[in-house]
Order: structure tokens, then sequence, then C-alpha cells
């Protein structure tokens, strides 16, 4: 329990994400890939707590990632969309209940959306080994 993915092309950012991660949720294990088509191995595993998608990617968006997720039996309340893109047009693209939310990855309010989130994980990760 706890196992997040990462899906993003940008290394920089996924490489914050998955410090941010470590540091103050210790228990949840976090894998990083950078490279989308690579990605789709690891999701079709289907042992995913959380998969976090960066919206746009080259060859294979986001879009198309969540979606082969929900196709091989990762739940839409397990998937978050990340964009730089506004909220608004998030929402056009994942209407509300396609995916557990959109967020835009550089707007520092979005942060304690994920630390909801994170922290919730992280609670249920430490029942499970207990």
């Amino acid at each position: 329990m706890g196992k997040i993915l990462i899906v993003d092309d940008d290394k920089a950012f996924s490489r914050l994400l998955k410090s941010y991660i470590k540091r103050y949720y210790p228990i949840l294990s976090v894998q990083v890939c950078s490279d989308p088509v690579r990605a789709l191995s690891f999701i079709r595993k289907g042992d995913l707590d959380l998969l976090l998608v960066d919206y746009e990617m080259p060859v294979l968006d986001g879009e198309k990632v969540a979606n082969y997720a929900r196709q091989v039996g990762i739940d839409k309340s397990r998937i978050i969309i990340l964009s730089s893109r506004e909220a608004d047009f998030l929402h056009e693209q994942f209407p509300l209940g396609t995916c557990l939310a959109v967020m835009n990855k550089y707007e520092t309010a979005q942060k304690a959306v994920l630390d909801m989130i994170f922290s919730s994980l992280q609670r249920k990760a430490a029942a499970n080994a207990g």
C-alpha cells in the first residue's frame, strides 16, 4: 500500500515532487517515469495506489495515459492529472468524475490538495503495515 507512479517528462519537476513525498511521507513508495510509453508497463501491473500524470508530454499525452490506466483497471479515483494549463481548460478536458483531480502543478495552492491525498495514503499504508 502507498505506491505512487509519477509520469512526467519534466525531470526536474518529477525529482522535486519525489523528493518532497519521500521527505514528508516516508512510508510511501514513489516511482518516476519520464517516458510515458515506458510508463505503460508500470501501469499494466495494476498495483498503484496513485497515478500522477502530466497532461502534455511528447508521443503520448496524459489523457491517453490516463485512459490506458482506466482500461487496465486503475480506478479513476486514483488518477491525478497535472499540468501547467489553467484549471478551466483542464476541467473541460477531464470533466468531473473522470479522475480524482486535475491540478496546475505550479500553483502553490494546489500543494494543499496533494498533501491531503499523500497524507491519506500514508495513513492507509501505515495501518496496513501494522
